[in-house]
């Protein structure tokens, strides 16, 4: 796919000190990582010979027949013209013996970079430190497609790293410490915004007394995208199409890198290609949602504590003891009614000073306005109702609106009554109005100016409708129960179909007015946010990448409607979020126009 680059880590069969057995199984083994179409392909520390060698390193034989098994690794690496091999050794260097990683392509040595060793470091009992400094160096094929360095486990990341960052590992095995290795990769990949390749000694490897699993990894800024190869007792590779322009966008919105002045700049004689074919990685559909249900279960516990902790603080700072919430029954606004319960709960100040009113309009079912009831009297609040639907009319006497109309001026004025009246409640106790809108809302622009989009605090700014769905859910089950009336209340607002409820319902009392048919699945444009804002994607990008996450329940067709709807309303309604309410931010992703997106309201971008 066109702006991918397809990379592997590769693990080989390795036998301590037997070299030439070790140099048939990496050429076996950069032969099916050729054959995946890979730019690069990352061997483990020390494979040449075995990283578990130990006297037998400073045999001045290993180092000479591990210097032509180079030669030969490299005149191998002549079949596949278009892959780059980064493979472990050891090599003498001015009479030391150092820890080395030699980059071949092409037939030839491109660049041999030597770990760098710290004092007491593990390691240091059979390599040495270079005596003096080494050149920092970036490999880079010929159409700038591909850059990347060279580091090993357990040292920094070097701040010349090109975009990818080939990571040579011999790290043993230790039960229920691998998350060690990885989260090393993650936390450095997200630091330095890179792409990381590991690959880790395996299979082979002596088992004296340590086991090395073969764990092969490639993180691509914090995120982990291909992993094979654990305790496997095959030549494993891990295979991913990684996306460079991604790491570009991240770098340029804020990474910082003073990179040395010595840094050398070497080039591997050949072209990369973009990764063909289908693409060889996964792209969750659901990026704001995790899929491990206790990743899941704790995205949703500290988003909420997020939310509420915000509300706490900023009533604490105000000196406020009463808040007005709207309730609707539906989503949006239960979460934020959740939130200003625990929120009073944290400040250990009496629910009475939470006001709850449901304000039927024209549009209100049986259903909704029940739950509205039933959520309140669950969580031990009382709840008033204040019909609008004569106020409304009156305005519409005064502005000369038909009823029979049902234009947007006959929608939006519903929804600035139940503001006006909110404002003034607040107004009334001395208490600010919490806010209801979502993340997905305000970036779609899904709310009327000087209606619901304003308040006087936004909790649920920071959140998208797919996570809004999980917490609600999440409390529901785990926090209220879901037999208890609280929890009955919230899933059966989970079951309603999203809507502004601003159209009469129909004949048989349900909603006539879905959210959805309107302007689009949420969960397409959760998907469509979290690639522009968070990955910089462009818009053919994201139509590949929808594709290929939603393959099967949308169409090509689909995904293009929407995606056109997402960018215009998108680039049309920053004018509402330039003057949005202060709200937290719970997600990397943040349209607040103080401190996350920033854009001026008559923007423009390409279609």
């Amino acid at each position: 796919m066109k702006g991918f680059l397809r990379l592997a880590a590769a693990v080989p069969q390795t036998r301590p000190g037997d070299i030439a057995a070790n140099t048939a199984s990496i050429i076996a083994t950069m032969r099916i990582a050729a054959g995946t179409g890979a730019s690069l392909a990352v061997f483990p520390e020390l494979c040449v010979t075995g990283a578990t060698c130990g006297d037998l390193f400073f045999r001045g034989e290993t180092a000479s027949a591990a210097l032509k098994a180079l030669e030969e690794i490299a005149k191998a690496s002549a079949a596949y013209p278009s892959t780059a091999f980064v493979v472990g050794l050891p090599m003498r260097r001015n009479g030391l013996l150092c820890d080395c990683a030699a980059v071949v392509a092409g037939g030839s040595v491109k660049g041999v970079v030597e770990k760098r060793i710290a004092p007491g470091d593990s390691a240091s009992r059979h390599f040495s430190h270079p005596a003096e400094p080494f050149a920092d160096m970036v490999f880079a094929d010929d159409s700038g497609e591909l850059e990347f360095s060279v580091s090993f486990s357990g040292c920094e990341i070097p701040c010349c790293a090109a975009s990818v960052v080939a990571k040579l590992c011999a790290t043993p095995a230790v039960a229920d410490e691998h998350l060690p290795g990885i989260m090393e990769d993650i936390i450095d990949s997200r630091r330095r915004a890179a792409i990381v390749v590991s690959a880790n000694a395996g299979w082979g490897e002596s088992s004296s007394d340590r086991v090395y699993d073969g764990f092969a990894r490639i993180v691509e800024n914090g995120d982990v995208i291909a992993a094979a190869g654990r305790f496997e007792r095959t030549p494993s590779v891990a295979v991913a199409d990684a996306d460079p322009d991604a790491i570009a966008y991240a770098r340029a919105r804020g990474w910082t890198c003073d990179a040395p002045a010595h840094a050398v700049r070497i080039p591997l004689g050949f072209a990369a290609k973009s990764a063909k074919g289908r693409l060889k990685r996964a792209v969750d559909p659901h990026p704001f949602v995790p899929q491990d249900p206790k990743m899941l279960s704790m995205r949703c516990a500290e988003a909420f504590s997020i939310q509420t902790s915000a509300l706490a603080t900023r009533m604490e700072a105000i000196g406020c003891r009463n808040v007005v919430v709207g309730l609707s029954g539906g989503l949006d606004s239960a979460l934020a009614l959740l939130v200003c319960v625990e929120a009073f709960a944290m400040a250990k100040l009496p629910k009475k000073g939470i006001e709850v009113l449901t304000m039927p309009g024209f549009g209100t079912t049986r259903r909704t306005k029940g739950n509205a009831e039933l959520l309140a009297e669950g969580l031990g609040l009382g709840i008033e109702t204040v019909d609008i639907t004569e106020s409304v009319r009156a305005h519409f006497r005064d502005i000369g609106q038909d009823e029979s109309v049902r234009d947007v001026t006959y929608e939006n004025a519903q929804a600035r009554m139940r503001t006006l009246v909110l404002m003034d409640r607040a107004n009334q106790s001395g208490g600010i109005v919490v806010g209801t809108g979502d993340l997905s809302e305000v970036a779609l622009g899904w709310c009327t100016y000087n209606g619901d989009h304003m308040s006087m605090y936004g909790v649920n700014a920071g959140i998208p409708k797919t996570l809004v769905r999980e917490i609600v859910r999440w409390y529901a089950n785990e926090r209220a129960g879901s037999h208890s009336p609280a929890g009955k209340a919230l899933l059966d607002i989970l079951a309603t179909p999203v809507s502004p409820e601003l159209l009469p319902a129909k004949a048989d009392g349900t909603i006539a007015q879905e959210t959805e048919d309107r302007v689009g699945p949420y969960e397409l444009h959760d998907f469509f946010l979290y690639n522009f804002i968070e990955r910089g994607a462009s818009k053919r990008k994201i139509a590949d990448l929808a594709a290929e996450a939603f393959r099967g329940k949308y169409s090509k067709a689909e995904v293009g409607k929407w995606l056109d709807v997402f960018f215009r309303r998108f680039m049309t309604q920053q004018f509402k979020r330039n003057c949005s309410p202060e709200g937290p931010s719970a997600l990397r992703v943040s349209l607040a126009p103080r401190t996350g997106w920033q854009m001026p309201g008559d923007a423009k971008f390409p279609s």
